[in-house]
């Protein structure tokens, strides 16, 4: 029985695996500034946030009280939520080198605003 060259490369990458996520330019940690412009949620919050892979998360892991999540693309463009209980906020926007900046909204529209971001030192 002769295998083809397409199945003797799909058996060595199920042996080998999928390859990591590549670093990304944004990976690191930052300080974002959330601020309400609409609604009766609270004017402002600080958060800090540590992206690596591409991936957006609490910059501190043990964080218990809310959850960040997200992804920022090879370009900048950013998709992130921040949820607390069956509260959630939604924001996108762009980052550069060392800030960034975009719009959020709560999930069921009652807050919006603006947000922005800086990179921090390791």
């Amino acid at each position: 029985m002769r295998m083809s060259w397409v199945m003797i490369a799909a058996a060595a990458a199920s042996i080998v695996g999928a390859p990591a996520a590549a670093q990304s330019v944004f990976d690191g940690r930052w300080s974002v500034l959330i601020v309400t412009e609409k609604g009766t949620c609270d004017r402002a919050y600080r958060y800090p946030v540590r992206i690596a892979r591409g991936r957006v998360n609490h910059a501190d892991p043990s964080a218990t009280s809310f959850r960040i999540h997200g992804r920022v693309t090879a370009g900048g463009s950013i998709r992130v939520s921040v949820s607390r209980g069956n509260q959630r906020a939604d924001g996108t926007g762009r980052l550069a080198r060392n800030n960034g900046n975009g719009r959020w909204k709560s999930s069921k529209g009652e807050c919006s605003g603006y947000w922005n971001a800086e990179r921090r030192p390791e």
